[in-house]
């Protein structure tokens, strides 16, 4: 006889998750729920979600790796579970990060003796390794005031206007005058020349880009180096450089090995790089290299012992994984110098693959430059019909994420969209990207221009009433300020609390 029951409505486990009362009821957003729910429907629920995020492989707005080799990934949820702070209890993790701070050292030229260990450590990202790096200059600085008996409350740091905004969150959170070096409509990069005269007793460093945010140039770190020797040995300072190497950081070694920009310039004190970019590795790892133990004042390092051991510290956080770590080492193990550049290669190939596909439409200016971090910047040569946010909106109908902005000030007239060329964007996709353009740009010249039409009338009006005609350049900002708004609009109503 076989026995049987009914299955209650309590009695989940032989539902299907579809069929299941928790995918009728909404569950609370921003509260903790009274009551537990099987672990398939949270994962569905959740799992549904985030199907409406983009797709990281087509983020052309990132420079942050997307894929990594599946020997990596499981090595990468193996490790999962430990706190890289407890060095005590995970030595051979240590000992991975060591041995990744000397390697990136030797690769930047480092001047270690023999058996010399190279100064460094791991952190979250570039952001932690500028804050850390600032920190230094700014107590170096501090302590050489003190010693001269001379004022030590107003340091600034010398940028250009192309910086990341982690450098204006360092000046901002540990009280340093950030003087930027403007841009002009051409040069999207730091003028050297103008940096080091904005320089003065109480600038702590000059912080030079090796590829730009905005367009991927490198900035001139030598002829920097230069003029700022000359200018030490007139006024007596010894005003040092940091290297913002986070995109271009694990690119100038391979494809441009011959370019001096690193330890090999005598001013050059610490240098900053992203593991997770173009170092290779999923997002949460970056460097920071001091060129000795001198350039790192001893009394911002912590010492200590409650974990099972003496440990040195100097970051921002404590606890933190140690998967990055890891992944960071098998790649330089894995693909070792021959490996990077062949990635570094295919990279740039593909770039020049896309910048020469935009050319051939005729309807394009490229803003970046073929040396340096391999993406491609460009702008409308004739944006008064549409414009550059109007592509950008309209290539998310095909998946592609690329972002338009515009450029810092005094050229804040031009707009730019930028692709990033990373790893995984094969040259199959810089083809596909091309077409997917050309059919944007001809559905757009099919639409009425409503942005302009309208900004053509209310010139039409000022006119009849004696008002002075705006200047080409004023409605073009006119046009940009009116897409920033709608995206940024668009983009509100998306995050926005109800």
């Amino acid at each position: 006889m076989v026995l049987s029951k009914t299955a209650s409505q309590s009695d989940v486990s032989i539902h299907s998750t579809f069929a299941s009362r928790y995918v009728r009821d909404s569950l609370p957003r921003f509260k903790m729920p009274e009551n537990s729910i099987p672990k398939e429907a949270a994962f569905q629920i959740i799992n549904d979600e985030l199907m409406l995020d983009g797709n990281p492989r087509l983020n052309l707005a990132s420079f942050v790796t997307t894929w990594m080799e599946p020997e990596c990934d499981k090595l990468i949820m193996d490790s999962i579970n430990k706190n890289y702070v407890d060095m005590d209890e995970y030595p051979v993790t240590t000992e991975l990060q060591n041995r990744c701070v000397n390697i990136i050292a030797h690769l930047f030229n480092a001047p270690l003796g023999d058996g010399e260990a190279a100064v460094g450590v791991g952190t979250v990202g570039s952001s932690e390794a500028i804050m850390l790096a600032g920190l230094a200059f700014k107590r170096k600085w501090q302590n050489k005031r003190k010693a001269e008996g001379k004022p030590y409350d107003k340091p600034n740091i010398v940028t250009g206007a192309n910086v990341q905004v982690c450098w204006e969150k360092f000046a901002r959170y540990f009280e340093v005058e950030l003087k930027e070096v403007k841009l002009s409509e051409g040069y999207y990069v730091m003028d050297p020349v103008k940096a080091v005269e904005m320089v003065d007793e109480n600038t702590i460093c000059v912080a030079a880009i090796l590829g730009s945010t905005l367009n991927g140039e490198f900035e001139d770190v030598k002829l920097l180096n230069d003029l700022l020797i000359e200018k030490n040995k007139e006024t007596g300072w010894d005003t040092p450089i940091h290297v913002d190497a986070a995109s271009g950081g694990f690119i100038a070694p391979f494809l441009y090995p011959e370019l001096e920009w690193d330890f090999r310039l005598p001013l050059v004190k610490s240098i900053n790089v992203s593991g997770h970019k173009y170092g290779l590795v999923y997002a949460g790892i970056g460097w920071v290299i001091w060129r000795s133990k001198d350039d790192l004042p001893e009394e911002l390092i912590f010492h200590i012992n409650y974990l099972g051991a003496d440990q040195p510290t100097f970051t921002l956080n404590f606890s933190k994984g140690s998967s990055q770590v890891i992944a960071q080492y098998y790649q330089l193990i894995r693909l070792g110098y021959e490996g990077y550049r062949n990635v570094m290669e295919n990279c740039h190939e593909n770039a020049m693959v896309l910048k020469e596909g935009l050319e051939k439409t005729g309807r394009y200016n490229i803003v970046s430059k073929d040396d340096g971090v391999p993406l491609v910047a460009f702008s409308l040569k004739d944006n008064k019909r549409h414009n550059e946010f109007e592509i950008s909106d309209m290539l998310r109908r095909f998946g592609w994420i690329v972002p338009a902005y515009t450029m810092p000030a005094d050229a804040q007239h031009i707009t730019v969209l930028r692709v990033v060329i990373r790893e995984d964007f094969s040259r199959t996709l810089a083809e596909r990207l091309v077409i997917d353009i050309e059919k944007v740009l001809h559905e757009l010249d099919t639409l009425p221009a409503k942005v302009n039409a309208k900004l053509a009338i209310a010139g039409e009006a000022d006119a009849q009433n004696g008002t002075v005609k705006k200047t080409d350049i004023e409605t073009q900002r006119e046009v940009m300020a009116y897409w920033k708004k709608y995206v940024s609009e668009r983009k509100s109503n998306k995050n926005k609390i109800c």
